[in-house]
């Protein structure tokens, strides 16, 4: 590959893909391409902002000649397909999460990404955000010592529409699956999961058998304990934040503000506004970081972006969540 910057095809022009495209267009690194989406006035839209041809078939960006690398941004149940024909004609993909909704399709494609030796990564891109990888540095660095507990809290500001949950795959799959994945990312030898779900607000999970309230513990082989606070509401914004502890001390993550205003008054002391409202938001600099390690994977230099069995144990988890709530117990898991 020359110097030139990196062709990336884009699959897939809705909300993430929209990011993807800005970033794509931002960095110097890498020029958008070709943008496919079967709705193809939406591409012509991301084209006329960041450039690129535009297709309504993915089949002809893939068989252009003219992208050296793919980022699937489509539905989740396109990505499977995509990620094997895209490894068939040698591009490298980064692939939005989760990778399927069914575990027997995604171990299915499994030899074939071992095998194939093109690089597949996965779109978890809280593990790109300064903050978390600060902390997860500093807890490999031994500042707190051997990591005892892990607790991570990720609420949504609102609920997601109806229609989304009922194909989602449900709270643990969709949105736990990226704190399963920074569990991983701080403790990767998780061997027990135990969740418990509830139905308290949500009218779409209710109608869709889902959860809006989720609470999950993971067990590592060393005895470390792993805790998730989930909810699909925050009256206070995007709640993010996590805690490493161990017996040194522990480190902190905090929510990210909306501003850094505070006011004083005879009412009230440092009241400040409510925390960033949403995840394009609290993640940007993380998105733009993904996706320029991405480029670096695709023209064959060290990266550090999660990669297809990555994306396969954060699913397993997501599996193990879903039973045990469902079946009230303890679940053994295998991410080998």
């Amino acid at each position: 590959m020359t110097n030139r910057p990196l062709r990336i095809g884009l699959i897939g022009t809705g909300r993430i893909g929209q990011v993807h495209a800005a970033n794509i267009a931002a960095d110097a690194e890498t020029t958008l391409s070709w943008i496919a989406d079967p709705f193809v006035a939406g591409a012509e839209a991301v084209a006329a902002r960041h450039g690129g041809r535009v297709t309504d078939d993915p089949e002809r960006l893939l068989t252009s000649g003219e992208v050296d690398a793919v980022l699937v941004a489509s539905p989740t149940a396109t990505h499977v397909d995509l990620i094997a024909r895209s490894v068939d004609l040698g591009l490298p993909v980064l692939c939005e999460k989760p990778i399927d909704l069914d575990i027997a399709r995604v171990d299915a494609l499994r030899p074939r990404i071992a095998s194939a030796g093109v690089p597949v990564a996965l779109g978890f891109n809280r593990r790109f955000d300064p903050a978390f990888a600060s902390a997860r540095t500093r807890v490999e660095a031994g500042e707190v010592g051997a990591l005892e507990q892990l607790t991570i809290i990720s609420r949504d500001p609102a609920a997601p529409p109806a229609d989304y949950v009922a194909v989602s795959g449900g709270i643990f799959r969709d949105m736990t699956i990226h704190d399963f994945d920074m569990a991983r990312f701080f403790l990767p030898d998780i061997v027990e999961v135990q969740a418990t779900g509830t139905t308290t607000f949500d009218a779409g999970a209710r109608l869709h058998g889902d959860f809006d309230t989720a609470v999950c513990t993971l067990r590592t082989s060393s005895g470390a304990i792993v805790t998730i606070v989930n909810s699909r509401h925050s009256a206070v914004g995007y709640d993010q934040r996590l805690e490493a502890f161990g017996a040194r001390g522990h480190l902190s993550v905090a929510n990210a503000p909306s501003s850094l205003v505070s006011l004083s008054t005879t009412a009230a002391v440092e009241a400040k506004p409510p925390y960033e409202n949403f995840f394009l938001e609290r993640y940007a600099r993380a998105y733009a970081a993904e996706l320029h390690e991405f480029a670096k994977l695709a023209r064959g230099e060290a990266s550090t972006s999660p990669t297809y069995e990555d994306g396969r144990a954060a699913l397993v988890l997501a599996d193990a969540a879903q039973r045990s709530a469902v079946d009230r117990v303890a679940v053994a898991v295998d991410l080998g």
